[in-house]
């Protein structure tokens, strides 16, 4: 039962990330160039890092949850608006 309950709580989080980064995607993006690919690449990073969570129950949820938000801050940093923010503060 403390796996299923880690596993949810695992699932959870990494659908609140990934929805709030397409709800600030879509936000910052002008009009037809939402990143489709890296909501893409979110997605399948999450489910692997669940699927990792149910398998291995030596994982510890914090580890899992960690590596993930991690991952999504990875994800975000090469959109396009992120990159023209940096590319403005360089220049």
């Amino acid at each position: 039962m403390k796996r299923l309950l880690q596993t949810m709580s695992v699932s959870f989080f990494v659908v609140l990330i990934t929805a709030s980064f397409a709800f600030a995607a879509h936000a910052t993006s002008a009009g037809g160039s939402f990143p489709y690919f890296h909501l893409g690449c979110l997605i399948m990073g999450g489910l692997t890092i669940i699927s990792l969570k149910h398998r291995y129950e030596k994982i510890y949820l914090s580890e899992a949850v960690g590596s993930f938000a991690l991952y999504a801050v990875l994800v975000s940093l090469f959109t396009a608006p992120v990159v023209e923010a940096l590319r403005n503060i360089v220049s």
